[in-house]
This record gives structure tokens, C-alpha cells and sequence, in this order.
């Protein structure tokens, strides 16, 4: 009783924020946490005219699609390994342009710089794959044409599966750094104006302040970022692989993940039930992943942990 009554006090004593965070939290009930009962059709044979409560309960069946498909071992290996390079990679770009932007002392280039980086997030897969096959396509592709004309070696990249590791990790790169070092900017931000002055009046040169200031102050922000980022590690972008892949099958031994296998799988028979298996399998093991980083992280830094 007494927890309840401090409980509504505080939310009479904090009401601006209170009413500035309603629209998240009610986002976040309606779209996260209520269609979660949804999840027993995975445990279903669903039916659509009786739903999912009328449907079959099939138990754990709908499961052993993926792991008596023979390709479990592959498509795991492929969407963790992608997942790890976007996540290193990824943040470690995005810190440095973050903090390269910070160094700049126009505020106008900043601003410009900073609008065209972050361009490339809002634009389709579908159009960034058009792209990537006009300029890399054996027939007529730019890159290719120009090797041509100047006497040099035409690389087969669509037939190629080892070379679309570095192409794709390139092309998130290319539309994820801009969006994802705004949040490292902020950060630097929020970084003591006074306490990088005075590193200055020590003689401390650019570098140095870089170093011992402004990347420690980035640690928590990196690590509250990693476990965002761990939560999905077996999940991989469909849009991205499927527009930049599609159904070439001599791609696939590098470049196939949970999400395109699946769909390819259900493209004919529509079976949601496995789909949903899937994905569950898929939320289940990110989800202790999340939990077990964080019991690591808080045990060695209790600040930067998550909860």
C-alpha cells in the first residue's frame, strides 16, 4: 500500500515527464506487449477460420522445420557472423565519425556533412539493390564496363559468394553509420565543456583529449548500444539480403540467413505457424543472450549495465 501511494506521488510529482513519456510507453503496450499472447500460434496447427485459440495445439512440431531442415548449422553461422561484423564494425565507424565531426570547427560543414551521411538510411533496399546490380552487374554494369574499357579482368560478382561478405557489410555501412553516429554526437555532447577546456589549458593536444576524455565518456553509450544490438544478433535484415540476393541460389552459401531461408521456405504454402516458431526461437535465444551480457557487464562495470 505504501509502495502504491509513493508510486502515484511521484507520478503527480513528475507529471511533465510523466505525460512527455505516455506516448512511448502506450506505443510500446499496444505494438510490443499485448500482441505477445499471439506468440501460441507457434504451438498451433492454425487454422483461419477458427483463430488462433480454435487452432490445433500441435505443441513443440512447428519448431522442427529449422532444426531438421539440414541448413540450421549454415543459416546461424551466417546471421551471427554477419550480425557480430555489423555490430564491431559498425559502432566502431560510427564513434569515429562521431567524433571526427566533433573536431570539426565549422558549424556548417558539420551540418551539411551530417545531413548527407545520414541520407542513405531512409532509402529502400529495393533501390540500394538497383544500385549495387547497375554498378556491379557482368553484362552492363558501370564498374564492370569501365574494367572492360581499360583492359581489366571483369569480376563475376553475382556468381561469386565470397565477395558478397565485404559487399554487404559495406552497403550497411554505407546506410547505417550516418544515422547511428548521431546517437555517439549526442553523446559527445553531453561530455563537461569545462573538463575538456582544462585538458586543454594542461596541454593536452586533440588526440590526447580523444583518448583519455571523450572515449571514456562514450564507454556507457557503446555499451547500452551492444546490448540493444545483442537482443537481435540472430536476426538478420531480410529487406537488405533479399533485395541485394534475391533467389540467386549460388549466392546462398555465404549470404542466406534465418529470415530469407524462412520466406523462401513459406513463399508457397503460407504457413504462419512456423514462421512464428521461428521467430519466437529467434526472440527466446536473443533474449537470454541480453540477459547473460548483461549479468557480465554488471558484474564488471554495475554503471553501464542495462538493468
Amino acid at each position: 500500500m505504501r509502495l502504491t501511494r509513493r508510486f502515484g506521488q511521484n507520478l503527480w510529482r513528475y507529471r511533465t515527464l510523466t505525460l512527455m513519456c505516455l506516448p512511448v510507453v502506450v506505443f510500446f503496450f499496444m505494438f510490443s506487449y499485448m500482441p505477445m499472447p499471439g506468440a501460441y500460434v507457434a504451438f498451433t496447427k492454425f487454422n483461419y477460420q477458427k483463430g488462433i485459440w480454435g487452432s490445433q495445439y500441435i505443441g513443440w512440431k512447428n519448431f522442427q522445420f529449422l532444426f531438421t531442415s539440414g541448413q540450421l548449422a549454415l543459416l546461424l553461422r551466417n546471421t551471427v557472423l554477419y550480425n557480430i561484423a555489423f555490430i564491431v564494425i559498425g559502432n566502431v565507424v560510427q564513434m569515429t565519425v562521431a567524433i571526427l565531426m566533433n573536431e570539426v570547427r565549422s558549424a556548417k560543414f558539420r551540418k551539411v556533412t551530417q545531413t548527407i551521411m545520414f541520407l542513405p538510411y531512409f532509402i529502400s533496399a529495393v533501390l540500394v539493390a538497383l544500385v549495387v546490380y547497375n554498378l556491379l552487374n557482368f553484362d552492363f554494369g558501370f564498374i564492370t564496363s569501365l574494367l572492360r574499357q581499360w583492359n581489366l579482368p571483369a569480376p563475376k560478382v553475382y556468381s561469386t559468394p565470397n565477395a558478397w561478405p565485404v559487399l554487404i557489410i559495406i552497403v550497411h555501412l554505407w546506410q547505417s553509420t550516418g544515422y547511428g553516429s548521431v546517437v555517439y554526437f549526442a553523446a559527445i555532447m553531453g561530455i563537461d565543456a569545462e573538463m575538456m577546456e582544462a585538458a586543454r589549458v594542461d596541454g593536452a593536444n586533440g588526440w590526447q583529449r580523444i583518448l583519455h576524455i571523450t572515449l571514456p565518456c562514450l564507454k556507457p553509450t557503446f555499451v547500452l548500444l551492444l546490448l540493444f544490438a545483442l537482443g537481435g544478433i540472430i536476426r538478420g535484415n531480410f529487406g537488405l539480403f533479399y533485395n541485394l540476393v534475391g533467389l540467386n541460389s549460388m549466392l546462398y552459401r555465404t549470404t542466406d540467413i534465418i529470415e530469407t531461408y524462412v520466406y523462401r521456405s513459406m513463399m508457397n504454402n503460407f504457413n504462419f505457424s512456423q514462421s512464428s516458431a521461428v521467430g519466437l526461437f529467434q526472440s527466446v535465444v536473443g533474449f537470454a543472450i541480453v540477459v547473460i551480457v548483461n549479468a557480465l557487464v554488471k558484474k564488471i562495470e554495475p554503471d553501464n549495465s542495462l538493468f
